[in-house]
């Protein structure tokens, strides 16, 4: 029997949440600076920028406890001297490869939040970063949390389905974090971009024709496939003059993925003391941020992210590069805003999906932990300590304790930034107490 294109989409198990967020629109400079001159953001409205650091970030050799006296002695070779870090408060100090970041601290535009994680928490990559980006630690969602803004949004509005430039992945894939039920956000590409040819793109081009037997949603990502094809031969020439490609860096945009491997570009914070240039992929990513601030995009929310923290062995050169990556980028992005008129709206939050354990393994890394740090920055954040350091000896199966709940964060974030009751987002989970960073 021929192979259908409805059989095609049954086989591969494509319903429900994954229809909606394959089904979510690739969007083009054009696009954007469209929106932006028909109906710009208006000025002072608050704009999040979530950055994922895919992999499992060790907290303890990001927000380091340098003068507890446990910590030396738990972490061994993975100690930071205590000359080469960077102190901040409460017996806490930045790792020496987040030099820009101390500048943050230092200029009162920089929050750290201790020990934050949710209830029983679980070592798989899969389930707690679904957790994460769903804010649903006890049940299966098949939303993210800034989904359900986008629907809260969509419902105020009488919008069905939503606007998708709201919230803006910067990347080939759209997270679960940006669908919602009804509402999703959209995606946009950096880089090159081309659609399959020869005989495989006849096929695809046969699976994505309109089926009358389709489902809503199984039509949905009928349509998201032809419109790839759409997307690759008529923005082609506009997504080749994103920022990356003017500043000659797409380079390093070649085989980066969320969640993946190391990005291989070099770690630190550019002029800012570092050695990491100009923060490589995750630059790339905050440069296209910068500019669709700049020009007044009606985006509130932006989505990008670094892979490669999953450092189960010598992860001492490695996961100092990865954090002079961020460091660099995300300094650099701040550079960025500070010269243009928006600064005073945006608040970027840094997560992981889980922290390290506190003792590292035979290999010279560390494997899968529980809580970590949040870190918050930007021109509105007051900065700070916030949350309590888990202890070094206190520990639950050799994990540190979660002494913050990620839902605190994120309920701050949701009435401090976007002017949305918690409640709507996080039901009765909206309860948690909030933390004064904004």
């Amino acid at each position: 029997m021929p192979l259908s294109r409805r059989r095609f989409l049954l086989a591969s198990g494509v319903t429900g949440a994954a229809a909606v967020a394959a089904g979510a629109g690739a969007v083009s400079w054009d696009v954007l600076h469209d929106a932006a001159t028909r109906r710009p953001l208006a000025d002072g409205t608050g704009i999040l920028v979530i950055v994922t650091l895919y992999g499992g970030n060790d907290g303890l050799d990001t927000l380091v406890p340098i003068e507890d006296p446990a910590y030396r002695t738990a972490r061994g070779d993975l100690a930071a001297a205590a000359q080469d870090v960077h102190p901040l408060a409460d017996g806490l100090a930045l790792a020496p490869a987040l030099s820009g970041l101390a500048g943050l601290w230092n200029a009162g535009r920089l929050a750290v939040v201790s020990g934050v994680g949710y209830p029983e928490p679980d070592h798989s990559h899969f389930r707690s970063m679904a957790i994460w980006q769903s804010a649903s630690p006890r049940a299966a969602s098949t939303s993210g949390w800034i989904g359900r803004w986008l629907d809260a949004t969509a419902t105020r509005t009488g919008s069905s389905g939503g606007d998708p430039l709201l919230a803006l992945a910067i990347g080939p894939t759209l997270p679960p974090l940006l669908v919602g039920e009804h509402a999703v956000g959209a995606a946009v590409p950096t880089g090159q971009f081309a659609a399959p040819g020869g005989r495989a793109g006849e096929l695809l081009r046969t699976l994505y024709r309109p089926d009358p037997a389709d489902s809503p949603l199984r039509a949905r990502v009928a349509r998201s496939g032809a419109d790839m094809f759409t997307v690759a031969g008529a923005l082609g020439p506009v997504l080749a003059d994103t920022p990356e490609r003017a500043a000659g860096t797409s380079g390093q945009l070649e085989g980066a993925a969320p969640g993946g491997g190391d990005s291989g570009a070099a770690g630190g914070a550019g002029d800012d003391g570092g050695d990491g240039g100009d923060g490589g992929e995750l630059g790339v990513q905050l440069d296209v941020v910068a500019r669709a601030i700049a020009a007044g995009v009606p985006t509130r929310v932006y989505s990008v992210s670094l892979g490669g923290f999953d450092t189960h062995a010598a992860e001492s050169g490695t996961h100092a590069r990865l954090l002079g990556e961020l460091d660099a980028a995300l300094t650099r992005f701040d550079r960025a805003l500070a010269a243009g008129p928006r600064a005073g709206a945006v608040t970027t939050m840094v997560y992981s999906e889980f922290g390290r354990r506190v003792v590292p393994n035979a290999s010279g890394g560390t494997d899968h932990g529980t809580a970590g740090p949040v870190l918050i920055l930007g021109h509105p954040v007051r900065g700070g300590c916030f949350g309590e350091q888990p202890s070094l000896t206190a520990l639950d199966d050799g994990d540190l304790r979660v002494t913050t709940d990620f839902r605190s964060v994120y309920a701050t974030l949701l009435e401090g930034v976007l002017g949305t009751e918690a409640d709507v987002v996080l039901g009765s989970d909206a309860r948690l107490p909030r933390l004064a960073f904004v």
